[in-house]
């Protein structure tokens, strides 16, 4: 029997869906970010002022496999850029969302219609991942698969849990609590992605660690430890 022209519609976007995260796939992170935004770009209708916009649904449905891992870098990095306030908050709260999601077992990333609808400006947002690039390449280039268990579905969900504590962080408004922290939230990320276990405690230690030094030792010590992070990254 004959299958309908939308039958076959459906089955052609499909096919296109499964070739498209294969190539995606072979592409390194922030790779596949800037390319995902650069194609969002150009599938945009420009406003009257020049300006590209794209909502959150349009980023979502391109994700693959890694999607939690990518959509939590595309959060962390923006929040990981020193001396920038208001932006890390908004953007802490899908952070903790997503982590949150990962603890619970879900296979995908999930958030509300309202929040999927609104629409983000592309340029700013590509620019601050083109500006991480060279620090994450390098991370990249290290990572490799191994520890897998850390990677994998219980894992998963114990990372997401840990994740909550440097997205809360990210959240309160006061110096030395969104850098650093959002740094870790982006080498975790980096490691779910590269299934590298490694990798991903190193983020956890940097994160939690810094979390844990606010706490204990206050604001100075964690603002000298900052400044060296900022040196040596």
């Amino acid at each position: 029997m004959l299958k309908s022209e939308a039958d076959r519609r459906v089955m052609s976007k499909n096919q296109a869906e499964e070739v498209q995260h294969e190539k995606d796939a072979r592409r390194g992170a922030t790779q596949l970010l800037l390319e995902i935004l650069d194609d969002l770009k150009v599938r945009s209708a420009e406003k009257s002022d020049g300006k590209a916009e794209a909502s959150l649904r349009d980023f979502i449905e391109r994700l693959d496999e890694r999607a939690f891992g990518l959509a939590i870098l595309l959060f962390a990095l923006p929040s990981s850029v020193p001396f920038v306030y208001v932006l890390p908050q908004i953007l802490s709260v899908p952070m903790l969302a997503l982590a949150g999601q990962m603890a619970a077992g879900r296979e995908s990333p999930w958030l509300p219609a309202r929040f999927q609808d609104r629409r983000f400006e592309i340029a700013p947002l590509r620019t601050v991942i083109k500006r991480c690039e060279p620090y994450t390449k390098w991370f990249e280039a290290l990572a490799r698969p191994r520890m897998t268990a850390l990677t994998g579905r219980l894992g998963a969900r114990i990372v997401g849990a840990l994740l909550l504590i440097p997205s809360a962080s990210i959240l309160v408004p006061l110096p030395g609590t969104n850098a650093v922290p959002a740094m870790g939230v982006s080498l975790t990320s980096l490691g779910l992605i590269e299934r590298d276990g490694a990798l991903v405690i190193l983020g956890l230690l940097v994160g939690i660690g810094w979390v844990v030094l606010l706490l204990v030792f206050g604001l100075s010590a964690a603002t000298i430890l900052k400044d060296f992070l900022l040196t040596v990254f």
